[in-house]
This record gives structure tokens, C-alpha cells and sequence, in this order.
């Protein structure tokens, strides 16, 4: 049943938060994102982009100190084959994972990754524990020769209340993070609204 319905049948925009020196590359220049590889990444190695949503990946690249320049370049994705973890079914893969990965650190006796560096929101920033599970997840499907996941899509609650006793938070997202280079279909220039017509 899991093939059958993890193929997500529709595109997707996506929106990646960077320095403009990058997106120049990327937009007239032919170069690829580069797939993120750090230990703490929240969905595991891959390109990241926030789905559907221009305004968070640029309020991401403002507040991200290493860049100089804030841009945000947009992406058309086909998520492909994906480890949908909006999706109920995607705990039971999840808690398999971290039992694996819990006992190769027993047996190695290595320390288990942490999540860590809680915001001042009592967000994990840092995700080690979390990226290790899915990688972990990969791991186990490449072992068994099973179809890789081509991307991972996970909705994160995240930020302060947005008013008082609310069930919102102001940074609610979704975000991609794409394995498969060729989900990517094509990049553009985000354009603003012509404020003369109505949206369709």
C-alpha cells in the first residue's frame, strides 16, 4: 500500500531562502542547489525549500548571518516517490528507524544523536536526532533494495502562539527536502502580484 499512494499527484512550488550571489548561479548560470549534508538538518540530507511559502524562505535568509545578500529563488517540483511524514503512516516507519538506529549505538557503543539548541520558543533548531532517524530510514531501504525516496516532506509547528490561548504558530511551514535532483523541474525568479487584477 505505501507505493501506491506515496506519489503526491500534483507540482509543487517551492521556495529556497539564499545569498544572491547564489541564486545568480543558479538562475543564469545553470548550477544546482547544493544538497545539504549537516549532521542537524530537519528531514535529512538533501536541497531544502520551504513549500508554497516565499515569505518564510525569505524572512529565513534575512535571519541567517552568513548571508549578505537575502534573495529567494523558486522552484516547480514533482515530489516523486516521498516520505510523506504528514502522512499518519509515516510513524510506524519512523519509531522502526529509531529502534535500528538505537541499537547500533548500543552494540557500537556510541552516543545516540540529540536534538538541540532550543530556540527562545522551545523549538529544537539543531535536529540531529531527528536527521539520523531518516537518514536511517534511507539506509534501510538501500540495504533491503528497496525504491529510494526521491524527497521528504514534513510539517513543523514552530514559533510563538500567534494570539493568546491560540493553537497556531507564526512559523508554521511545510518543508521539502529533495534527494533526487531531477524532481526539480525548473527554477524561476519569484515575481510580485499585479495589484490591477484579481488573483485566479
Amino acid at each position: 500500500m505505501e507505493r501506491l499512494y506515496s506519489k503526491l499527484p500534483n507540482l509543487v512550488f517551492g521556495f529556497h531562502g539564499c545569498d544572491k550571489s547564489v541564486a545568480e548561479k543558479v538562475l543564469h548560470e545553470n548550477q544546482e542547489l547544493k544538497l545539504s549534508m549537516n549532521a542537524y538538518d530537519w528531514l535529512g540530507n538533501g536541497i531544502y525549500f520551504w513549500e508554497n511559502s516565499y515569505s518564510r524562505a525569505l524572512d529565513w535568509a534575512k535571519n541567517t548571518s552568513k548571508i549578505k545578500a537575502p534573495f529567494v529563488v523558486g522552484a516547480i517540483i514533482d515530489l516523486g516517490h516521498c516520505l510523506n511524514l504528514t502522512d499518519f503512516g509515516s510513524a510506524e516507519l519512523l519509531k522502526s528507524a529509531y529502534e535500528v538506529l538505537k541499537y547500533k549505538s548500543e552494540i557500537n557503543d556510541i552516543p545516540l544523536p540529540k536534538n538541540r539548541g532550543k530556540s527562545k520558543d522551545n523549538d529544537y533548531l539543531l535536529r540531529d536526532l531527528d536527521c539520523a532517524v531518516i537518514e536511517q530510514i534511507h539506509e534501510i531501504r538501500e540495504a533491503e533494495s528497496v525504491e529510494p525516496y526521491d524527497s521528504v516532506r514534513g510539517l513543523f509547528q514552530e514559533g510563538s502562539p500567534i494570539y493568546t490561548g491560540s493553537g497556531f504558530l507564526e512559523k508554521t511551514h511545510i518543508q521539502i527536502c529533495i534527494r533526487n535532483p531531477n524532481c526539480i523541474k525548473g527554477y524561476f525568479i519569484p515575481k510580485q502580484a499585479n495589484r490591477h487584477y484579481a488573483m485566479p
